[in-house]
Formats: structure tokens, sequence, C-alpha cells
């Protein structure tokens, strides 16, 4: 398990714990009543800790190599997934997967950002920065779900759209802005969920619907924290001290009213059980798509556009 700055007081308890384990597995001395008095500082420790993260320490969170992915969360919250490829127009971008799956038996086209596990999957994947054709391959899937009335589900998770020069000359921006633009017209229910890492223009591209989740450890911002520094300070080193006055974090967003609802996670970040934070993102997505699905098309389409035309205004 790997962990994070912040984590290494836990780390170093854990690893101490592990020691007196192995070492009383073999031989005579019996040290349950030291490993226990451990165990209970190691709880106290890890409720202090990550019940008081700054928002940097989510970043890093949000960036944790183990994190799951989507195709993890599909794994356990859908039934019958099926990849789609291919975005009829230039070919397929492996930085988002979608398909059609069951979700409690329900059909429903799901969607997400996907990062590597390793380098050579980062490399496949673009380390999760999609490509145009990547946001042309949503939307059409999207546009597939609207024709059948399939709900569709976004899972967010990027640093945001691919910055290559290749990209840009295959129509980056439109390709963004025309899903922006589709995606608030849609007229069947959407649900979008930042599980990682929500960046810039990259993010939004899979971000517009009826309800927009983050975890708990997740964050969602216009441009990274160095990237800010960087501007700001022209100091990319200074990307803790951005983090911390961009409100870029799951509750800051919520208290803005740009999110709808934070999901909890697992303690010690949704890496740490991911069977354990599939359940935890399935207590809100499933009433929350019942909720979606009893309204009527004119219904679902006002109601976005509601929710959207309040973000930023403010009452002093």
């Amino acid at each position: 398990m790997i962990g994070l700055e912040f984590e290494k007081p836990v780390m170093e308890l854990k690893g101490k714990i592990a020691e007196l384990k192995e070492f009383t597995s073999t031989s005579d001395v019996d040290l349950t009543e030291e490993i226990e008095k451990l165990e209970q500082r190691l709880k106290k420790l890890e409720k202090d800790i990550y019940e008081s993260m700054t928002p940097w320490d989510r970043v890093q969170m949000a960036r944790h190599p183990e994190r799951p992915t989507t195709l993890d969360y599909i794994q356990h919250l859908f039934t019958d997934f099926m990849e789609l490829h291919g975005d009829r127009l230039f070919g397929d971008d492996a930085a988002i997967v979608g398909g059609v799956a069951k979700y409690h038996g329900l059909p429903v086209t799901v969607i997400g950002h996907q990062r590597g596990r390793d380098t050579k999957e980062n490399i496949k994947r673009t380390f999760g920065m999609p490509h145009p054709e990547g946001y042309r391959k949503a939307l059409r899937l999207m546009n597939q779900a609207v024709k059948f009335k399939r709900p569709i589900i976004c899972l967010i998770d990027t640093k945001g759209a691919y910055p290559g020069k290749a990209a840009e000359e295959r129509g980056q921006s439109e390709a963004i802005a025309r899903n922006l633009f589709e995606m608030a017209g849609m007229e069947v229910p959407v649900i979008c969920i930042v599980i990682g890492e929500g960046g810039s223009g990259g993010a939004l591209a899979l971000g517009i619907g009826d309800k927009l989740f983050m975890l708990e450890n997740s964050t969602y911002s216009v441009i990274s924290p160095e990237g800010a520094a960087a501007l700001l300070w022209k100091d990319a080193s200074q990307a803790k001290r951005a983090a911390e006055t961009m409100k870029i974090t799951a509750g800051d967003l919520k208290e803005l009213g740009v999110i709808d609802a934070i999901i909890p996670e697992v303690s010690g970040g949704a890496h740490r059980n991911i069977a354990q934070q599939a359940a935890l993102i399935d207590q809100m997505l499933k009433p929350a798509l019942q909720e979606l699905l009893q309204l009527s098309i004119p219904e679902l389409l006002d109601n976005r556009y509601i929710k959207y035309k309040q973000i930023g205004e403010y009452t002093l």
C-alpha cells in the first residue's frame, strides 16, 4: 500500500504493528497486549489525520496511484458491461471508456475517463487525458443512449484534456464545446460523479447532467493547483498554496452550490476498499436515478436548466 506524505505517521505505526505481529508469530513471546494498544492508537491517529485533511492533502489523495478507476467501479457497480469503441470519425481513444451495462437490472450507458495502472498502460491511455476522438466517442454513446432511452452515468477522473498539437489539430476545443452543448439537452437522466481529479474542460466535457456528485477526496477545478500557481505567482511549486485558495474540494463546491452531494469515502481513501467504496457510491446513485426516472422529459430539461443557471448566483 502506497502512503502519501501526510500519511507517514500512519504508515510507520502500521509497520511497527506488522513487525510485532511477525515477531510474535515466530517466537514464544506474547505481545498481544502491546499490539492491541498500538492498534487502538492507530485508530485514533487515522481519525485525527483523515478528518483534518487540507485541500492539498485531498489533491494528493485524488491523484493516488492506487485510486480506483472507471473500470474498477464498472466491475463493482454494473453487470453485463459491453465496451464500445471509436468515434466513427478518426479512431478510438483509450483515455475514455464507455459502453452499455445494467445497473440493478436497468439498461444504462456508462462513460468515464480511464487512467493506467502502470507506465505502459498510462502511455496507452495518455494518463487519462482524452483526445477529441475520446469526447466524440462519448457523445456518440450518449446520443445512442437517448435513442434507446437509457440513462447516462459519467465517471470523471482526468487532469484535463490532452494538450498536444495533434489533439488541437483534430479539434479538441470544438469537441469539448460540442459535448457541453449536447449534454445540456440530453432527453434522458444524466448523472455525473467525480471519482478522482476533475480538471478543466477535460472533466467538464463529461460533467453536464441532472446530478453532479463528488467523492469526498476528489477535486474539481478549472485548472490544476500547479497551473494556477504558475499563473498567479510564476512558481508551480506554490501549488499547495494555490490549492488552499481555489475552493476545489468537495466540501467547498457543495457549499458553493456547484455539486449536489458528497459521497463519503472509506477511511484512508477509496483505494483502501474498492468494494466498500462502490457500495457507498451505490447508496447515492440508486435513489438519485430513481428520482430522475420519475420526471417527464420537459421536467428533466427544465430542472437541468435551472440547476446550471443558479450556479454563481449569490445573495449578500
